[in-house]
């Protein structure tokens, strides 16, 4: 390794400890994701590491969530992130985690690009560019190395495969499982790993018994990390909420539009940010390549092409309605989400785009290999959570969303020890509530009874046959099991400064007494209180939340 790389891979280093930092020195007043993380995993973590049930047993439950929401609902012990965050303050949690996951993801990538497929060495511009920029992607924050890390996973197998490998690899393929999820990636790796391997002993006629050794040996340590996902799955007695989800409604031609939105901009989970720069570097190289006739000699780019969109399609399909038939008669089509295969795609767009530059670099074109790696930076900045959350959307801080010290202020209030009422929320995340210590009703949650999806449902029943679209939300998936209002639709973070006012609410206050429910958590204030027998209490704001919260108080009917 000459000097110019290493002092190439210590800007990147220190390029990607910058792109981190405002998680560390900002804290609690941090800007950072909302959808499925800040309104979601992050109120479970602090949840389960408050409840004492971290190693409890396979059936407990966390009383704090639904009247007691399975302990398997939160993930596994033995996840790192989950051990982060029983170890840490949240935010230093995540900061960490969000650290761990991009050097991870930079070393994966520079490994594999300069191990397997850019020999020269003079081009290592491109592999420290290329490994930069995929450590830079908005990626799912509690994924956590579930698609980042598969640069990483494929250069430890492609050792293994040739018969390279060292203690290194086989490191890399234990410890991953610990700081990954096999729901969110790494299945469906392991299952192109599979066809992979299976393909070689075809073509070689020679079984390579190490490198399957090597997957079934990754695939036994996931189903071991996730001994409690593996006993809902298989021996539960409790059925699912996920039993009813619906996906399938895509005709043809509405599966094929979505195939190309996926293609050309990605999915809001695996955000490879590729439409700008990267796809007309691919799109200019494969035209390159086509016009030389080098289509022999550069079969491994149009092959990555073509799977490109072919899992953009493949994703596009699981949606359509021809799977019908079929997720009717098998549950496991329902529950899980095969569509994700699309996981795979930043891997193969990143790896993509290292391959097309470098043939750019060997037939001349080395400028536009120095403008695309920053210009993809560029394109990369303003993805920076900090950036993105405060800057352009204007989102709440950490702060000013979890709203500690107001719900503090509403705890005293109220005056009893939490675990001695059941609350809900309008207008605002359960998860807020969760964070600060309240028992709620309800919940956003990947699993929970079916039982109490049925239960929770009669108190907004009467809201949901006001609106379809809320209705076919809850009933065709259910997740986010919200108290749902028609005047507010798909709505649930109603700040402050809001001039909204819900007029006409038609809840069953009698089923959510009868569940627990003693007050509701509202970020407007409710007209007709009175004819829901709610009994407002008392408004709370503070400089440092995001919300006004109307406290109401249930009342049964007919009750003095």
């Amino acid at each position: 390794m000459g000097n110019v790389e290493k002092r190439q891979l210590f800007i990147a280093f220190v390029m990607i400890i910058i792109f981190v930092s405002p998680l560390f020195i900002l804290g609690e007043d941090a800007h950072i994701r909302v959808h499925d993380n800040l309104d979601s995993n992050l109120a479970w973590y602090k949840v389960l590491a408050n409840s004492g049930q971290l190693f409890g047993s396979v059936d407990a439950t966390i009383p704090q969530i639904i009247n007691g929401l399975p302990r398997y609902a939160f993930g596994s012990e033995w996840t790192g992130i989950v051990l982060l965050h029983a170890l840490f303050q949240t935010m230093t949690a995540y900061a960490i985690s969000q650290t761990i996951t991009r050097v991870f993801a930079f070393i994966g990538m520079y490994l594999l690009l300069k191990d397997f497929f850019i020999k020269d060495k003079k081009a290592h511009l491109i592999t420290v560019g290329v490994a930069l920029t995929f450590a830079l992607t908005p990626f799912w924050p509690s994924g956590m190395l579930s698609t980042l890390g598969h640069p990483l996973a494929l250069w430890a197998f492609l050792k293994i495969r040739q018969g390279k490998d060292t203690w290194k690899e086989w490191v890399t393929i234990c410890l991953l499982p610990f700081y990954s999820s096999i729901v969110l990636g790494f299945f469906f790796f392991l299952v192109a790993i599979f066809i992979f391997w299976l393909v070689d002993a075809i073509r070689k006629k020679q079984l390579n018994g190490r490198f399957l050794f090597s997957i079934i040996l990754m695939g036994v340590i996931y189903l071991l990390v996730e001994y409690r996902l593996v006993y809902a799955t298989l021996f539960s007695d409790e059925v699912s909420h996920r039993v009813e989800f619906i996906s399938s409604r895509h005709e043809l031609l509405r599966s094929l539009r979505l195939s190309l939105k996926n293609f050309v901009f990605g999915h809001t989970h695996v955000m490879t940010n590729h439409t700008i720069v990267i796809l007309p570097i691919l799109l200019l190289v494969i035209g390159l390549i086509i016009l030389r006739k080098q289509w022999r000699q550069e079969k491994l780019i149009l092959f990555l092409f073509i799977l490109n969109y072919a899992l953009s399609l493949w994703y596009a399909l699981w949606f359509n309605v021809m799977w019908i038939p079929l997720k009717e008669k098998i549950e496991l089509l329902t529950t899980f989400n095969f569509a994700r295969f699309h996981f795979l795609r930043p891997l193969i767009i990143y790896l993509s785009f290292g391959l097309s530059l470098y043939y750019l670099w060997r037939t001349g074109w080395r400028k536009i290999v120095y403008i695309a790696i920053i210009g993809q930076i560029i394109v990369l900045i303003p993805f920076n959570e900090e950036i993105h959350y405060r800057v352009i959307h204007h989102m709440p801080s950490f702060r000013e969303f979890y709203a500690t010290e107001l719900f503090q202020e509403i705890k005293e209030y109220i005056g009893r020890p939490q675990s001695e009422y059941r609350v809900v929320s309008i207008g605002l995340h359960p998860a807020i509530s969760q964070y600060n210590g309240y028992y709620t009703l309800d919940t956003y949650s990947n699993f929970y009874p079916l039982r109490y999806k049925y239960q929770f449902r009669e108190i907004i029943a009467k809201e949901l046959e006001k609106n379809k679209k809320l209705r076919i939300y809850f009933d065709e998936w259910g997740s986010r099991c919200y108290v749902f209002v028609d005047e507010l639709g798909k709505k649930y973070d109603f700040r402050k400064k809001s001039k909204r006012v819900i007029q006409h609410l038609d809840m069953n206050t009698d089923a959510l007494y009868e569940m627990g429910g003693r007050y509701i958590f509202s970020s407007l204030p409710i007209e007709n209180a009175h004819e829901n027998n709610l009994i407002f209490e008392k408004s709370f704001e503070h400089p440092e939340s995001a919300w006004k919260v109307y406290l109401y108080r249930v009342m049964l009917q007919n009750t003095s």
